[in-house]
């Protein structure tokens, strides 16, 4: 596996795109990828939240996409907070990523409790088509310096 590129290193704006495994083995390279960009910059984002939200997104795109094909991370870090974006190849939306309607399943179910996380814990998330899949992704604010982890 590649290590992470990184396209800008500029203290207001960098990126990062690496391909994951589509096992299990995804999640905690994601994790460790969103802690280092993060702290490497000395961010502002919340490091903690950013790292449990790409969790959710990485074991989602694991559990619930067939194929043995590579997940792609992206996270991006601008001067209002970060994006990270999970791209797999399963063209269909991610379930409970949206508001549910009246007579939708619960989210406080076993499944969907991921997405529901990150619907409460982002300032925005949403999924996007890609030519070979979709992107799942969610927002972190910056956060005021007396908010931020120690």
């Amino acid at each position: 596996m590649n290590g992470p590129a990184l396209q800008d290193r500029s203290a207001a704006s960098a990126s990062w795109r690496i391909a994951l495994p589509h096992t299990a083995a995804a999640v905690p390279v994601a994790r460790a990828l969103v802690r280092t960009a993060l702290a490497e910059l000395e961010h502002a984002a919340d490091s903690d939240t950013a790292e449990l939200l790409t969790a959710e997104l990485v074991a989602n795109a694991v559990e619930h996409t067939a194929g043995s094909g590579p997940i792609e991370l992206v996270v991006e870090l601008l001067p209002s907070g970060c994006q990270v974006e999970v791209h797999d190849p399963d063209p269909a939306p991610p379930g409970n990523l949206t508001r549910p309607a009246v007579g939708d399943p619960d989210p406080w179910q076993e499944h969907g409790r991921g997405l529901l996380l990150i619907r409460a814990l982002s300032s925005s998330c949403g999924h996007r088509p890609t030519d070979s899949g979709k992107a799942v992704w969610f927002r972190l604010p910056v956060l005021p310096a007396q908010r931020r982890s120690a």
